[in-house]
């Protein structure tokens, strides 16, 4: 275990503190493809729906994507995505309570998602895709998660991965922070993700999950998402066939324990009901202090 550092980030509505406990980040995928949830929520009513039931089952932010990244993905036009995640923004507009983040590569769509009320910019290339999102979260003045990918989505799993995944991860979110730096963002602004599934092996997965600690160690609030992820699938494989998404609740629920008693400040989750619970517990864990919180 290690002893979690203490952040601020600034948004528009006001500050978010980081660390005294983990903040759990409910996914809302407005897409007909993400491997796990892909078209349940594409009606944009009951996607308005899930939203605040993720609210209602404590979820501390709001993650809301319109294009899916995974793996074999070709990408989705920025004109389809707005059109998916904007009657979403508007409907929970003064309802929804908790931040917004918005997961996106491109510039244009992040500037509009922004006007419509998220707060977070949420760039899973971290800055490959597009730099003038780092332009656009200085200029608004709001908080910018950089995640580590290998590749681009279409080939992520194909490609050889890295002999030493550490190594890449660790420069490659440099070069994500140095190109946001210049941009104007903030180092008090940037949240780094080491982007679990994207681009690295099954076991090159729980190698970053045991070394956060490295990571953490760059000076910046770690977010980490495994919810429902293949390389548990994998694990959980039975007669040679990967568990399904919907069978993985008891495997990310270890891998979120794991990751915050590594550092993590914020998890990404698609159950955000059960995984609340286990945030709470692994809180506890990390330290005692956070047990008396609860009382």
């Amino acid at each position: 275990m290690v002893k979690r550092r203490k952040f601020q980030l600034r948004l528009p509505s006001g500050a978010l503190a980081l660390g005294e406990r983990t903040l759990v980040m409910g996914v809302l995928n407005i897409t007909p493809d993400s491997f796990s949830d892909g078209g349940k929520f594409l009606d944009p009513q009951r996607a308005v729906e899930h939203a605040l039931e993720m609210e209602r089952a404590g979820a501390d932010l709001l993650d809301i994507g319109g294009e899916s990244t995974r793996p074999g993905s070709t990408g989705t036009p920025a004109d389809t995505e707005l059109a998916r995640i904007l009657p979403v923004l508007e409907g929970v507009r003064g309802v929804l309570k908790i931040p917004i983040s918005i997961d996106t590569r491109k510039s244009q769509v992040a500037e509009v998602a922004i006007s419509a009320g998220a707060q977070i910019i949420n760039d899973v290339s971290g800055l490959h895709s597009d730099r003038r999102i780092a332009e656009v979260a200085h200029r608004r003045g709001v908080p910018l998660i950089l995640m580590h990918m290998r590749g681009q989505p279409e080939t992520m799993q194909k490609k050889p991965f890295a002999r030493d995944v550490m190594k890449d991860v660790t420069q490659g979110l440099r070069a994500s922070i140095s190109i946001a730096r210049k941009a104007g963002v903030a180092k008090s602004q940037i949240i780094i993700d080491p982007g679990i599934g994207f681009g690295k092996s099954f076991e090159q997965n729980y190698e970053l999950l045991r070394k956060l600690p490295e990571l953490a160690k760059l000076g910046y609030p770690l977010l980490v998402g495994t919810s429902r992820k293949g390389f548990l699938g994998a694990t959980l494989a039975r007669d040679g066939k990967s568990a399904p998404a919907e069978d993985r609740l008891w495997a990310t629920a270890a891998t979120l324990t794991a990751s915050i008693l590594g550092g993590a400040h914020i998890v990404r989750v698609h159950d955000v009901s059960e995984m609340v619970q286990v945030a709470r517990v692994a809180d506890c864990l990390l330290d005692p202090a956070n047990c008396r919180n609860f009382r």
